[in-house]
């Protein structure tokens, strides 16, 4: 089902969520490919932007064919936030301004940025109406329950985000503390939804077609963002889609299919990033292709310890396609 933020129409209710080292332009090529409605690029920090950092600037690089996107910012200071956003307005091709306000790593949180900010609801609603008074694109923003279970204050924050101007709301559902671990309580999610009148995204668990349904169902979230259940998977996207617009499930990809994507991939990496960069990459992203098959482990470390990717195919092709044992 199409809806909006704001001005920018999405074509269907599933969202890429961003991955630091995945959802990069290769990966959000694939995910639009697969039917994903929305894709977010990994989140980039407001001082590399400032410092002009070459390596920063190339992630927020947009190509034909993966509209509409997000390009997901964190950091703390105002001032440096208002000017990274401002970078992304005029100068990159992206349509949506999201800030990251999820982030738990220690890093980020030291930085005081990511989840740090859900500390100060009132900080929340000065940096996002500095942002958005200083944009013209939509600006959104990722949030989580609260820092930890004794401090859940994602209502009031979301609140603030309203309040200050921003056209949606992604909340995953857990605290902090949580990390990744524990479920996500969607119950929450259906209480932010209920709460504002901007759309709300919904994170956390969805790891099937009938997980994005069932989400969808029970909150009332007007669509759904998935993450960690996309990596080596992108035809989570187009089954999902097919299943919320049709009640059909495509059949699962073939071995065949599998090992075409896994070359897709790899090329579209090498264009963007160089041979070697995208074969240390890929490799990681092999095991998550061949995740859960028969013999998958020891292949994967077979393949890890190839330097040269197209070794790593001939091992794929065996494994894949000739059907050999290891």
């Amino acid at each position: 089902m199409e809806w909006k933020i704001r001005d920018i129409v999405i074509p269907n209710q599933v969202v890429l969520s961003p991955m630091a080292g995945d959802t990069n332009i290769a990966y959000r090529k694939i995910c639009h490919e697969m039917g994903c409605g929305l894709v977010v690029g990994e989140m980039v920090s407001d001082k590399a932007i400032g410092f002009n950092n070459e390596k920063t600037l190339e992630m927020t690089r947009v190509i034909e064919g993966e509209h509409p996107v997000s390009m997901q910012l964190f950091g703390h200071d105002i001032d440096s936030m208002v000017n990274a956003s401002k970078f992304l307005d005029t100068k990159t091709d992206c349509d949506i301004i999201d800030i990251n306000m999820g982030c738990p790593v220690n890093k980020v949180i030291k930085a005081q940025a990511g989840s740090f900010l859900l500390k100060d609801p009132k900080y929340v609603y000065t940096l996002v109406k500095a942002i958005v008074d200083n944009v013209k694109k939509p600006v959104t923003v990722k949030i989580r329950l609260g820092f930890d279970m004794e401090n859940i204050n994602f209502l009031e924050v979301g609140k603030a985000i309203e309040d200050a101007g921003a056209s949606a709301i992604t909340l995953h559902a857990r605290t902090r503390s949580m990390f990744y671990s524990g479920e996500a309580d969607w119950h929450y999610i259906k209480m932010l939804k209920e709460s504002v009148k901007i759309p709300v995204i919904g994170n956390g668990d969805i790891r099937s077609p009938y997980d994005a349904k069932r989400m969808l169902d029970e909150t009332g979230c007007d669509a759904v963002a998935i993450a960690r259940a996309a990596l080596g998977n992108p035809w989570i996207f187009r089954d999902t889609v097919s299943y919320l617009e049709n009640g059909i499930i495509p059949s699962k990809p073939t071995p065949e299919e599998v090992y075409q994507m896994i070359i897709k991939h790899y090329n579209l990496l090498k264009e963007i990033k160089g041979i070697h960069l995208a074969t240390l990459e890929m490799r990681t992203h092999v095991s998550y292709y061949i995740k859960g098959l028969p013999g998958a482990s020891k292949v994967k470390d077979l393949c890890n310890k190839e330097t040269d990717f197209n070794k790593v195919l001939e091992l794929l092709h065996e494994y894949l396609i000739e059907r050999r044992k290891f």
